[in-house]
């Protein structure tokens, strides 16, 4: 049985951003184990580990780097959930813009304020600083082109964690 792209996404980030157990993120999302560990090896191979990319959602360690992480880890999943939200309502393109600068913004200002200690974080904050910027633009200049900015921001996220996770 093929399984789609957004199932594949779905699996992984219930693994990487939700750090379920493969197995539990797999049966969830109605695919079995052993293709669920097919996709995180072939991943691997293509240079977008899994592990790596679930290990950076606690890239602080110790003492209040723990509790950093965990917030700025808590905060990423509300991030997600709501991008989804957006993504799957029933809202206008203008709306879906306005909530993707508004988003970003949140992020990146969450990111930034985590990062003081840690060049990993604060490399990630400038790229999520320009996906800001590109929301803001894409509101103002073509809203009409919101719902592919979303289409394309969830796999490109996975790009991001690849490059600066």
């Amino acid at each position: 049985m093929a399984h789609s792209q957004e199932t594949r996404q779905a699996v992984r980030r219930a693994y990487v951003v939700e750090r379920l157990a493969l197995e539990r993120a797999a049966k969830r999302n109605g695919v079995s184990y052993h293709t669920a560990r097919a996709w995180k090896k072939k991943a691997r191979e293509d240079g977008d580990d899994w592990d790596r990319a679930r290990a950076a959602t606690r890239m602080a360690q110790g003492g209040l780097g723990d509790l950093t992480a965990q917030l700025l880890e808590d905060f990423a999943i509300l991030f997600q959930h709501t991008v989804e939200e957006v993504q799957s309502g029933q809202y206008s393109a203008l709306q879906k813009a306005e909530a993707i600068s508004r988003l970003s913004d949140a992020y990146t200002k969450t990111v930034k304020a985590a990062g003081g200690g840690d060049p990993r974080i604060a490399r990630l904050s400038v790229a999520l600083e320009v996906l800001e910027r590109l929301a803001g633009f894409v509101q103002a200049q073509f809203p009409e082109h919101a719902g592919a900015l979303m289409a394309v921001l969830e796999p490109f996220g996975q790009e991001l964690a690849a490059a600066y996770g």
